[in-house]
């Protein structure tokens, strides 16, 4: 538990073996890209795929693409990477004591003193103004959306210290592109995008717990609350209550936006998109361990190609 040196390059512990990052990127750079998780891009997928969910599910409901749905899913790639960087960084920021004293934290860039706290700041407003650039793009609707997503953004990192449910929060957050994209095709944030929303909510409950059972023993000594230490040995029970809801929530979702504007063909294929997501979370219960860290972690990085599922299929109806 003690102890803050980095690893001798300065690679943080989680990060994906071999990243661009610690292999390609100058090296004045990699604390800052570091900082932003970019040696990490699980967290981009996983805060940019709700985004493409909602745009794809608002074009299926008017039934209207238009060229500007093309910049939408662009600008969101892009600002996906600022925002979960910007994100990210608040992160490290708030929770730079707790770090240093978690195995799996205490090389991140600010506990093992590769960024002082003054020069994180800077990044993280950098990001944010790149981002606001590409917001400002968008339509009124979104813009707006965009500006209120930062409520959940700074709430997040307090949440461990208030409520055992912080992956809520963080669902909050990363889902938020769903009403944003949604807005920005539509103008408004209708009652699909919301059922979508919750849908979002779920699954970040279902692949951040898997996720937070890599710090539970370290978050328990120091007092930090999660989903995980919640539900200990029961975990795998409430895994599968969020799939349930996940799967039926999307379920309804496509239901509601399609009825009046798809095929019947169109709304099969999409509806696909749930149940095989739903199938591939399944798979993940069936190799579950919550004593095997590395298991725990590829189960978590899997979770963009369950994500990616009902997009294909939601760009399969378009087509319809």
């Amino acid at each position: 538990m003690q102890g803050n040196a980095p690893t001798p390059d300065g690679q943080v512990a989680d990060a994906v073996s071999g990243n661009w990052v610690d292999t390609h990127a100058p090296a004045f750079s990699r604390p800052y890209l570091r900082l932003s998780r970019a040696d990490r891009p699980i967290g981009t997928w996983l805060l940019l795929i709700p985004c493409w969910w909602g745009l794809t599910l608002a074009i299926l409901s008017d039934g209207t693409p238009r060229w500007e749905d093309l910049w939408i899913a662009i600008g969101c790639g892009i600002g996906a990477f600022l925002m979960r960087g910007a994100g990210c960084t608040w992160n490290d920021i708030t929770d730079r004591k707790f770090d240093g004293q978690v195995e799996r934290t205490r090389s991140r860039p600010i506990p093992s003193g590769q960024v002082s706290v003054r020069q994180a700041v800077i990044w993280m407003g950098l990001q944010c103004l790149l981002a606001l650039v590409i917001l400002l793009t968008f339509n009124r609707a979104a813009i707006a959306m965009g500006v209120l997503s930062l409520l959940p953004v700074v709430v997040y990192p307090y949440a461990k210290r208030f409520t055992w449910w912080p992956q809520v929060f963080l669902g909050l957050a990363f889902n938020w592109g769903i009403l944003l994209t949604w807005a920005a095709h539509t103008g408004t944030v209708g009652l699909p995008a919301i059922i979508l929303y919750l849908a979002g909510i779920s699954w970040t409950l279902f692949y951040d717990t898997i996720y937070a059972h890599q710090d539970a023993e370290d978050d328990e000594l120091i007092g930090i609350k999660s989903t995980a230490r919640l539900f200990g040995t029961d975990t795998a029970r409430w895994l599968k209550y969020f799939l349930v809801a996940t799967v039926a929530l999307m379920g309804m979702a496509i239901i509601d936006a399609t009825t009046a504007q798809a095929s019947i063909m169109a709304l099969v294929v999409a509806l696909a998109g749930p149940w095989a997501m739903g199938w591939h979370m399944a798979w993940q219960l069936r190799g579950l361990d919550l004593e095997d860290n590395a298991k725990l972690l590829q189960l978590f990085r899997v979770n963009r190609d369950t994500g990616l599922i009902p997009l294909i299929f939601l760009c399969a109806a378009l087509w319809l």
